[in-house]
């Protein structure tokens, strides 16, 4: 399982040019699931997440994370990450779970983020999405369970 951490001001998420979901300031999260994933990577992947330090402390050092700080989370599925752009000019997507279990893994991270956070938004899976985001920092960190 990959995330692509984005700490930010602001961010959203629209289909068909209906928001899905938005969010003030947090994480925008791109999530990609793999074959080998599986419960375990799942709960492990919502851990670092939520607790992956990367909000500033009283002395503006990155030593707070989304769930100790109480902020939103927005969460968008994006196999591209799990890419594989080794060889080529195309990447290949074999290294991406098929859409049935990545769908299922994608809920069940939605799931399990919700429970312990008041504001989790999404992105709606297999949909086109456009994304509007304010990177703060910026940001960004490569997560992999």
């Amino acid at each position: 399982m990959i995330s692509l951490l984005q700490r930010v001001s602001h961010a959203s998420v629209s289909v068909d040019g209906a928001v899905t979901g938005s969010i003030g300031r947090g994480l925008l999260v791109f999530l990609a699931v793999q074959p080998e994933d599986s419960e375990t990577t799942l709960a492990r992947m919502v851990e670092r997440v939520l607790t992956y330090r990367i909000f500033p402390d009283e002395a503006d050092r990155m030593n707070r994370s989304v769930l100790e700080e109480q902020l939103e989370l927005l969460v968008v599925p994006q196999f591209t990450l799990a890419a594989d752009t080794r060889k080529g000019t195309r990447p290949s997507f074999t290294r991406a779970a098929s859409p049935t279990i990545a769908a299922r893994y994608f809920q069940d991270f939605l799931t399990e983020c919700r429970e312990r956070l008041t504001t989790v938004e999404s992105g709606v899976f297999g949909a086109n999405m456009k994304v509007s985001l304010l990177n703060d920092g910026p940001v960004t960190f490569w997560l992999e369970a």
